[in-house]
């Protein structure tokens, strides 16, 4: 086993970049723990039911108790665990962990260091910008963020909404995304961080390769019969994504 081998690892980046699929090729090798969106705050109390953490007076629950639960939840066997995060969430989740441990408050490597061991960092982001944002709304206008999964909590369901095309909505994700994506730049270099950076088109164009190049930024072994990748999501985008960015283009051009 390699001596730089991490304890634990996270996805960061925005929606619509492939995380929750790539989440599950990881999975899927049997070596990179079961990463799911375990601090998303919305989910929390789902997690925390699913798990049977005990309440307390007012209903929440002790959020030592919850890390301790994920932990549990998204190790595998060889003790290594994975999860996503969001920017928004990652400042959630430092704060949280720092009522935890209030000598470390300030320092969000130490705090995540003290919280997952040693922690390795996969900044996954979309070279094309508007595709993200034109899925992105569908996905928030439909309420269904994937179709298959792999044990996720929220987010295949659907709301029986149809999408429809909102230029300024669209607008409002591409400014979105790229501010998100300049602070996790920021905060990666403000804390002398070098991510491994996985591009969506790249893992689109061939998962087993850039599952491979994840785990070997991990130190993780690759299993004796090979990489062992399989996809447990399936692609959502379609000819109206296609049209959406068209017409989206045109306009923009237009005004």
């Amino acid at each position: 086993m390699p001596t730089d081998r991490v304890d634990s690892y996270f996805i960061c980046g925005t929606p619509r970049t492939g995380s929750s699929l790539l989440l599950g090729l990881l999975e899927s090798t049997g070596v990179a723990g079961r990463p799911q969106a375990y601090f998303r705050s919305p989910d929390e109390p789902l997690w925390a039911d699913r798990w049977q953490l005990p309440r307390t007076a007012d209903g929440g629950f002790a959020y030592a108790d919850f890390v301790r639960a994920a932990l549990a939840a998204g190790r595998t066997d060889n003790g290594v665990f994975g999860a996503k995060l969001m920017w928004g969430t990652l400042d959630e989740v430092v704060a949280k962990l720092a009522a935890v441990h209030p000598d470390l408050d300030g320092d969000d490597v130490a705090i995540l260091g003290r919280t997952f061991g040693r922690t390795g960092f996969v900044f996954l982001r979309r070279d094309d910008v508007l595709a993200q944002a034109v899925s992105r709304l569908r996905a928030e206008q439909t309420g269904r963020w994937f179709v298959g999964g792999s044990g996720e909590i929220s987010g295949d369901a659907g709301n029986g909404q149809a999408p429809r095309f909102d230029a300024d909505g669209i607008r409002h994700y591409v400014e979105e995304i790229r501010e998100h994506n300049a602070a996790w730049e920021a905060w990666f270099a403000s804390w002398g961080i070098q991510p491994h950076v996985v591009r969506y088109e790249e893992l689109a164009e061939d998962m087993v390769a850039t599952t491979c190049g994840v785990l070997d930024f991990l130190g993780l072994d690759v299993p004796a019969d090979g990489c062992a990748v399989v996809a447990r999501h399936q692609r959502q985008a379609d000819e109206l994504n296609r049209q959406w960015i068209a017409r989206y283009r045109a306009e923009m051009t237009d005004a």
